[in-house]
């Protein structure tokens, strides 16, 4: 993500706050000749709209995770934080960036030109390096599952989503030290505007270097990072699937199919955010190192407004991701958003059921007994019996436990 992305794209040229249009201000330099006033109000209402809809994804995939017990695993508790940091980036950055077209000066004051950026920035990190944290963790799931360490791993998982948000934060106070209320005078019309920004307007190098420190920093390393992870997983995933027998265990497939799955959900979430915040930096870079020029054209203003949106949308666009890719995300989701609609919730509730995954480990010895994993719970099945949460039960009734079916081994 761009560093500071909310006021990235206001740094961009001498006019930094120039406006021709009627009373309303805005920092992209505008001609009289093709530009409507009613602009000022649509686009606004669009940032309304991506707030609106990634405050319910986000909120809604946060609840999940806290609520229900069998959704808390380690990619869950990545893919968690990363929706705290979309919500953070959604109720900060987003309504300020609106703000520039509905006033004509800064709103905030000194106290939030260095607060916000700094609160902006952290969600940013927040963001991309979960990101890189989740392609981590895939990784060691599929090709080195022998190095997960069972035990504590979730309190593990933890402390590194807590390391992610400190770095974070740590990266962004230079951003709050150097950010200040700069004067900014434009000669065409003798008028003096105060803008919020890390650097003065009167020094060409600093937006260059401002501009690509955060292109390397938060968005090419992590996606390289991302994708040598992601370069072993894909050949690790085509080796086993030669080297699996036709007949191998269907247990060990449906393992290599899970994680399959996992590590394609991961890869969509990072091709979002490169597919998203791509133009973002590409304009902040151009206009970097064109400071001095002013672009008035229309193709200049349309190109600047769909790339800051298309950047906020990516954080309100993972949790429907999650819930086109994932099963019992879709359940779960169905079941917290229609939950003041009873039948619907019933439907959603049969239909998730029968997507019950399961892992089972057989002993070649009749004297031992079958253990399943069914969504999270361990059944131990032996001696017509089935283990559930500590409980023996028939297993003609188990289809009371909850979660818990008998499995037949063929």
């Amino acid at each position: 993500m761009a560093l500071n992305d909310c006021l990235l794209l206001n740094l961009e040229v001498e006019h930094f706050l120039y406006c021709n249009v009627s009373n309303h201000s805005a920092d992209l330099p505008v001609n009289d000749d093709w530009f409507h006033p009613g602009v000022f109000y649509v686009i606004p209402a669009v940032y309304g709209v991506i707030i609106l809809i990634g405050l319910i994804g986000n909120v809604t995939l946060i609840k999940i995770f806290c609520t229900v017990k069998a959704m808390r695993n380690v990619p869950n508790l990545f893919i968690s934080s990363l929706a705290l940091g979309d919500l953070l980036l959604l109720v900060t950055c987003a309504p300020v960036d609106a703000s520039r077209y509905l006033a004509d000066r800064w709103l905030f004051g000194r106290i939030g030109c260095k607060l916000i950026p700094f609160i902006q920035l952290t969600s940013v990190g927040v963001s991309v390096f979960t990101l890189t944290a989740l392609s981590a963790d895939r990784y060691k799931a599929i090709v080195r599952p022998m190095d997960i360490q069972a035990s504590h791993a979730l309190m593990k998982i933890c402390l590194k989503a807590a390391l992610i948000w400190i770095i974070s934060m740590l990266l962004a106070i230079p951003e709050a030290v150097f950010s200040d209320l700069h004067p900014f005078h434009e000669e065409s019309t003798n008028q003096t505007f105060i803008s919020c920004a890390p650097y003065p307007h009167s020094n060409e190098l600093h937006p260059k270097i401002h501009s690509m420190a955060s292109f390397l920093v938060f968005y090419i390393i992590p996606l390289s990072i991302i994708s040598v992870y992601y370069y072993f997983i894909a050949r690790n995933l085509i080796q086993s699937a030669y080297n699996l027998p036709v007949e191998g265990n269907i247990h060990v497939k449906k393992q290599i199919e899970s994680r399959k799955r996992l590590a394609k959900t991961v890869l969509v979430f990072v091709g979002l955010f490169a597919f998203c915040w791509l133009p973002n930096h590409i304009i902040y870079l151009y206009r970097s190192y064109h400071y001095s020029e002013v672009d008035t054209s229309m193709l200049h203003f349309i190109t600047s407004i769909c790339a800051r949106l298309l950047a906020f949308t990516n954080s309100c666009v993972n949790p429907f991701a999650l819930y086109l890719l994932s099963k019992s995300f879709r359940k779960q989701f169905n079941t917290q958003l229609l939950c003041c609609r009873p039948g619907l919730m019933t439907r959603s509730h049969s239909t998730g059921r029968s997507t019950t995954c399961m892992t089972s480990f057989k002993s070649t010895n009749p004297s031992v007994a079958t253990f399943s994993l069914i969504n999270g719970n361990i059944c131990h099945e032996g001696k017509g019996l089935i283990l559930t949460g500590g409980k023996h039960v028939n297993p003609h009734s188990a289809k009371c436990a909850p979660r818990c079916i008998p499995h037949i081994q063929r």
